[in-house]
């Protein structure tokens, strides 16, 4: 029985799917944890598959391949002194589990399963896995370790029944995805184990964008007391070794290293460099390209594309119509020049006053209205595509939450493209992180220090540019407004009464019936947008879905007639 332990901790990115590029990540890992005198050596969620396969879990060849992939994996650790916890999947008398594989001397010599499986709609385990017994812990080294699995440590009878049966530390591989201010929500839950059962846990969290979904990383370890002892940064890779020694108060670090972690401003902006970096990288795509509008939503994702891919992978187009202003052709240029990326004007003026000449005898002499804005939008649309098509890079679209939850895009559109960085970002917290990054640049973004954004483009009044002299408040509540409505429709859930009275007389139930009317009518839309980061609890498609065909209205019921949830409610 030993007095000490070295544990690495691996916090990386694999891919979904890549077993064997994941594989080769975890041999070259454990030949760095071996070389820097490891004991324990902890990878993240279902690391050989990478978090979270979905339906590739249904596929025989898959598990196999896994299967096989971990026992090639525990062979690499004969001559090493290193025990490795590696979790993948295995199959236990013909049925799936969620598993961890305790591997050291070429062999496996230990398997426990996960009992909570999630049932969300970012994750849905049991449709998948077998819910396992309470299991129970191993021995490494002489010491008794519990590994909860992820969801596990969630729920108090877990970590119970692993102290109970002797394990003195707690080692916790995840696969928890980044929203808004979730380490905190971190932190509170271990604390909670720690102070329960009087051990220290180690929370391990890979990092990485898997399609809508960015994992921030931000390991952790806390000892008995509160006390946070290891702290991993955010959003990047690294593989982290930290000392432990037996007490007489139980297992304490001795060597207590605390990273600082990105801001809550910060942090909003490194997710989605990072969900764009990984979605083009890892479906190799060579470069992305965009229409650079001179409007607020598409300069922040042309610096976001910037600062993941650098200047020579992004590609902007300014394509301007009869009513696209000086201003905005002005706004676009400099934002390009600032972020030093191709830039190119190509006009619709041509194709679209062709595309209205041919249709006049069907249209006849009935008045102009959205058609005619949509034919705009279609056009540029129909550009960019073929320019995607022709020079092979992904198309981004660029238009935010509040926009895609009313509706306000154009279908086959402004909203044609393969990837969102900012589908799950308000207005105004667009306008945020324009503030903030022209202030600030995170030092594994890519992109210029200083300015990137226009200030005028910031400053100026939103517009389409569809129509003469068009704002976009024309038909909108001002953002403000509306992003408050929206937070308290979407991602609260509250009824519209609710949303009234938190609205202190600011808005009226008239406007927030007419936003939920559009909120409800753009649902159609909305399942055939582009994927994008997720960076709050309730972003569209992951986090909410809701019916297209939904006969279903909120009526003015008195407050306290309605039912509440579980985490529901005005506050």
């Amino acid at each position: 029985m030993t007095d000490c332990l070295r544990i690495a901790l691996a916090q990386l990115n694999p891919t979904v799917g890549a077993i064997a590029k994941n594989l080769e990540l975890a041999k070259t890992t454990l030949d760095e944890a071996a070389g820097q005198g490891a004991d324990i050596l902890l990878f993240s969620e279902l690391f050989l598959t990478g978090y979270f396969p979905d339906d590739l879990l249904f596929k025989p060849r898959f598990i196999a391949d896994a299967i096989g992939a971990a026992e090639d994996f525990a062979r690499a650790t004969a001559g090493t002194e290193v025990t490795v916890i590696l979790p993948s999947v295995w199959v236990e008398d013909g049925v799936l589990f969620n598993a961890v594989l305790v591997c050291e001397k070429g062999e496996i010599v230990a398997r426990r399963f996960k009992r909570e499986l999630p049932n969300d709609d970012i994750f849905y385990e049991k449709r998948y896995f077998a819910r396992a017994d309470l299991q129970e812990p191993v021995t490494i080294k002489g010491v008794s370790i519990g590994i909860p699995i992820c969801e596990d440590v969630w729920h108090p009878d877990v970590s119970a029944h692993l102290v109970d049966n002797g394990a003195r530390i707690l080692l916790c591989p995840n696969g928890s995805p980044y929203w808004r201010n979730k380490q905190a929500t971190r932190y509170r839950m271990v604390g909670d184990r720690v102070a329960e059962n009087n051990v220290p846990v180690i929370y391990l969290n890979q990092v990485g964008g898997q399609d809508e979904l960015v994992y921030d990383g931000a390991t952790f370890a806390m000892e008995p007391g509160g006390r946070l002892v290891v702290q991993a940064k955010s959003f990047e890779p690294e593989l982290l070794v930290s000392n432990w020694a037996r007490t007489d108060d139980g297992w304490r670090c001795t060597d207590p290293h605390v990273a600082p972690l990105s801001s809550i401003d910060e942090a909003p902006w490194r997710a989605c460099v990072l969900g764009l970096r990984d979605y083009v990288n890892k479906n190799g795509f060579r470069s992305v390209l965009l229409g650079l509008s001179g409007g607020i939503d598409s300069a922040v994702v042309a610096a976001m594309a910037v600062d993941a891919l650098g200047a020579d992978r992004v590609h902007c187009l300014m394509l301007p119509y009869r009513y696209t202003s000086e201003e905005s052709l002005r706004d676009a240029r400099d934002c390009a020049q600032l972020l030093g990326v191709r830039y190119d004007v190509v006009s619709i003026g041509d194709p679209v006053e062709a595309a209205l000449a041919e249709l006049q005898p069907v249209f006849g002499n009935r008045p102009l209205d959205l058609t005619e804005e949509n034919i705009q939008s279609r056009m540029r649309g129909v550009y960019l595509m073929a320019v995607s098509n022709k020079l092979g890079g992904l198309l981004l679209t660029t238009g935010n939450k509040s926009e895609m939850a009313v509706g306000y895009a154009t279908i086959y559109g402004d909203m044609n493209g393969g990837f969102n960085p900012i589908k799950d970002m308000l207005k105004m917290r667009v306008y945020e992180l324009a503030h903030w990054r022209n202030q600030h640049r995170p030092s594994d973004c890519l992109g210029p220090k200083g300015e990137v954004i226009p200030q005028n483009i910031i400053d100026k009044a939103p517009t389409a540019e569809l129509r003469p002299n068009q704002k976009d408040q024309d038909s909108l509540p001002p953002y403000p407004i509306l992003d408050e409505i929206l937070h308290g429709l979407v991602e609260k859930e509250l009824s519209v009464a609710e949303v009234v009275a938190r609205g202190e007389g600011r808005f009226d139930r008239d406007l927030v019936k007419r936003i939920e009317k559009l909120l409800n009518i753009a649902e159609y839309k909305r399942r055939q947008s582009a994927p994008g980061v997720k960076i709050t609890r309730k972003a569209f498609g992951l986090g909410r879905r809701y019916p297209i065909t939904n006969g279903y209205r909120d009526e003015n019921l008195a407050l306290d007639t309605l039912p509440r949830l579980p985490g529901q409610g005005l506050e």
